[in-house]
Order: structure tokens, then sequence, then C-alpha cells
């Protein structure tokens, strides 16, 4: 008589999902961008100089810093990430912030319950798992078409592991 029970341990995870935040300029595109605004910045603070209005050189100057600053700090807040995932004996949750910073959250997959709110016009607005008195939000930086891809995955991956 032979068992036809799946051949991975009931530790190995089956499911694993990596969520980061899309980000649509990538480190070629902000070169790109910054050289092309500190192009404009030369150009059109030259003009002013020239001109006598050298006030507007250095106020133009700060205009470029405090972009380059809001892109950079953008992209640290872009560290962040959550990693997801599901085997036949537990659900692992780790939200890594951008400071570096994780926490785990474990369920059991039989207990732990995934819910979504969903709109008619936007779709998934947001996924949490419960469970075991704990409440983890997952996904909440994604768009919404990587929301339904994940439920989806998710969702699938639950009925997997309670044997459905």
């Amino acid at each position: 008589m032979s068992d036809t029970i799946s051949t991975l341990p009931a530790e190995e995870p089956f499911f694993r999902a990596l969520l980061t935040p899309h980000r649509s300029l990538g480190r070629k595109g902000f070169l790109i961008l910054m050289l092309a605004v500190g192009t404009g910045w030369l150009t059109t603070g030259a003009f002013f100089l020239a001109n006598g209005a050298w006030p507007v050189f250095g106020f133009f100057g700060l205009d470029v810093l405090l972009l380059y600053v809001a892109f950079k700090v953008n992209y640290r807040a872009a560290r962040a990430h959550e990693e997801v995932s599901v085997s036949r004996t537990r659900v692992d949750i780790r939200k890594v912030a951008s400071s570096g910073k994780s926490e785990e959250h474990l369920f059991n997959p039989f207990w732990a319950r995934f819910s979504i709110v969903r709109h008619d016009e936007i779709g998934i607005t947001s996924m949490t798992v419960e469970g075991q008195g704990q409440r983890v939000p997952v996904g909440s930086f994604l768009n919404p078409d990587d929301r339904e891809s994940f439920a989806k995955a998710f969702g699938a991956a639950l009925l997997r592991a309670r044997g459905r």
C-alpha cells in the first residue's frame, strides 16, 4: 500500500512571495532626470545671473536640491518589503521596514483567515491575514492588479495547505 501524500516535508514552503513597492523610475532614469534638470537649471540660471538677477540662480539650485532629496527619500522608502510563505504547517509573514527593522508573524494555515476588502471600481483595496489574536495587513503598497494576482495565488496556497 502506498500513500500519495506530498513528498515535500511539512515545513518546506510551497508558496513564497516577495512583495515590494513599485517604483517607476529606475537608477538610470533618475540619473537622466537629474542631468536634464541640472542642465535646465544651469542654462536658465546662467541667463538670470548674466542679467544681474543672481538670487534666482541660487533659488533654482535649491529646487534641484529639493528634487534630489525627495527622490532619495522615495527610494529609501522603496526598500520596505514583505515576505510571505505558506507550508502545510504554517503561514509566515515577514514585514521589513525601509529602516531594515523586521517583524515576523506566524499563523497556523488551518486557523488563518484571509480577508479582502473590495471596491467596485478600484478592485481590492486592502488584504489582511487574521488568526490566533493577530491581524496583519499585507500588500498595502501594491497596485490593484498586483493585489488581485497576489490574492488569487495566496488564497489558492491557503487552500492547498488545508488539503482542499
